[in-house]
């Protein structure tokens, strides 16, 4: 067993220091400050070529991930695998008065003992076994893991049958340039160094699953992630003649009522059960105020998968649009009737149908209607938008789309349906694959090892339930999955791009063994000592020992 806690925790609180946020130069401070620990280390002081700090591609931000190896010397192998963490965190706005400790933990413990905290809270800050602040669960703890892993592995190459390789990325919080850039050099030194990746090892936190858990989780593989986004547009009219037109935000409202917390959206795989959708922006696209009701609206909604493709989304969505527009409708025909009623106003037949278009539809009506001037004009309505740098990939999607449906002929209130956001993929870990058997059985006999010294259960699972850079190891949809999330991105191409040819060469299996913890992303983060510095190492380093060591097993 190990003995690095006391360095894990060194390790911990420098990188937590150094404030690292999203979008801001403290990206860049932090990967800087971690290519320096590296490059001090002898091994890479000896090894110049064995440590890299890049910076990201096709990136507004300047921010870098940092990459290093070490070469085992007990064998041959080139058998290699992949420690990976990023080194970004959510803002510190959430500190309030103690936003001045939040990157400080033993500063910030300090200051909560002053606070009216909850119970739970307060008994892990009076335990003397919990590490509070920015980062150090969301995961500079995990980083803190692999960087001390390097380290030994640098300082003991002889014990390694293989190599093990530490991927440091930025971006992770929001655009994933970090990783998605980091593939470039993956191939790069695969073709340079011989390396067979085997297997990838995230380094995400863990938290319980529901109130009273006490296991403490390893995943196997992880939850895909899409936005499926809907431009809804109406049929404008005076709100003093309100049943002359179509509101879009009534339209908006019916299909989150549809679509929010919806069971039948749930996907279901191995046993395991993602959470339904749940809203995350819904407005109209008025510029200003006015007394017409709005032209259009704009709505966007998380979606976790296991199983589904990007494709099996876009069709079972239509079909919830197509249900929510259908009601819609019918309880406006309702209202109007009894309003007619009690008004004594004549009632006109309501005009309008249900419409339902993916992008990819609309695009191809549009050209097949306008041909060739309909393509030239969006190109250039899409580089043009380019240059209005308020607008996220979200919103540039929707701008997109409100530009493409002027050139309908058939301008009735209709929903169209599309992404606006990266896709990050799920990935189904089983066995089939000997990469994947092997990582398994390693994963197993780790566990299995690490359990009797440890009071609280370890258990495996199939997916990360939280958004990560795993899913960006390797794919598990095919041509048409990934096909249904270029043509349905309106800012594909310009705004937004992955090269997913990138991840199917690499495409390696990849587990979560994390640090514990709670209040991930909010002012009381903390982590488990014990498990986050002792546990999760040792099971790390178990694992790294028993793929390289034993001989492969074939399926």
């Amino acid at each position: 067993m190990l003995n690095c806690r006391d360095d894990i925790l060194t390790y911990t609180k420098q990188l937590v220091s150094i404030e690292s946020i999203v979008n801001t130069a403290g990206e860049s401070t932090i990967a800087h400050s971690l290519f320096q620990i590296i490059s001090s280390l002898p091994y890479f002081l000896n090894n110049p070529g064995s440590v890299a700090i890049e910076k990201t591609n096709n990136d507004d931000q300047e921010r870098y991930n940092v990459m290093a190896f070490v070469k085992g010397k007990k064998g041959n192998s080139n058998r290699t695998i992949i420690l990976m963490g990023h080194i970004d965190t959510v803002g510190i706005d959430d500190f309030n008065q103690l936003k001045e400790h939040a990157c400080s933990p033993d500063d910030l413990m300090e200051a909560l003992k002053k606070e009216n905290l909850p119970t739970s809270a307060k008994e892990h800050l009076e335990s003397g076994d919990w590490l509070f602040g920015r980062g150090v669960l969301d995961m500079k703890s995990g980083v803190a893991s692999n960087l001390y892993l390097l380290k030994y592995y640098s300082e003991h190459p002889e014990e390694l049958d293989g190599n093990i390789l530490l991927l440091a990325e930025c971006d992770e919080e929001d655009g994933s340039h970090g990783v998605l850039s980091a593939l470039k050099t993956l191939k790069k030194w695969k073709k340079e160094h011989g390396f067979e990746y085997v297997a990838a090892i995230n380094s995400d936190f863990v938290s319980p699953r529901f109130e009273g858990d006490e296991n403490r989780y390893i995943y196997k593989g992880t939850v895909g992630k899409l936005l499926p986004s809907f431009f809804i547009t109406g049929a404008e009219t005076h709100v003093g003649s309100a049943f002359e037109g179509l509101d879009p935000n009534f339209i908006a409202a019916e299909l989150t009522k549809q679509i929010n917390y919806n069971p039948e959206l749930c996907n279901e795989a191995y046993g395991e059960t993602t959470v339904p959708p749940v809203s995350l922006k819904q407005t109209d696209l008025k510029p200003s105020y006015t007394v017409q009701t709005a032209l259009s609206a704009y709505v966007y909604y998380n979606f976790f998968i296991h199983s589904w493709s990007p494709k099996d989304v876009l069709i079972k969505l239509k079909e919830q649009a197509m249900i929510a527009f259908t009601n819609a409708l019918t309880t406006f025909e309702e209202r109007y009737r009894k309003y007619s009623e009690i008004s004594g106003e004549p009632f006109v037949d309501v005009p309008w149908k249900p419409r339902v278009f993916t992008y990819e539809e609309m695009e191809n009506l549009l050209i097949e209607e306008n041909g060739n001037s309909f393509i030239v004009h969006m190109n250039e309505f899409k580089q043009n938008l380019l240059t209005n740098t308020e607008l996220d990939t979200r919103m540039f999607a929707a701008r997109v789309v409100e530009e493409a449906w002027k050139w309908m002929k058939d301008k009735n209130p209709a929903i169209i349906l599309f992404y606006s956001s990266l896709y990050s993929p799920r990935i189904e870990m089983t066995g089939k694959t000997t990469d994947e058997l092997n990582l398994i059985n390693a994963l197993d006999k780790a566990v299995a090892t690490i359990q009797p010294e440890y009071p609280h259960p370890i258990v495996t699972r199939n997916f990360f339930p939280y958004i990560s850079d795993m899913s960006f190891m390797a794919l598990s949809d095919d041509e048409d999955g990934i096909n249904a999330v270029s043509k349905n991105n309106p800012g594909w191409g310009t705004k937004h791009y992955v090269e997913f040819q990138d991840i199917r060469d690499i495409n390696v299996p990849v587990i979560n063994i994390g640090p514990y913890g709670l209040d991930a992303h909010k002012k009381l983060e903390r982590m488990e000592m014990t498990y986050s510095l002792e546990v999760v190492p040792n099971i790390t380093n178990l694992v790294i020992q028993n793929l390289l060591t034993n001989e492969e097993k074939s399926l």
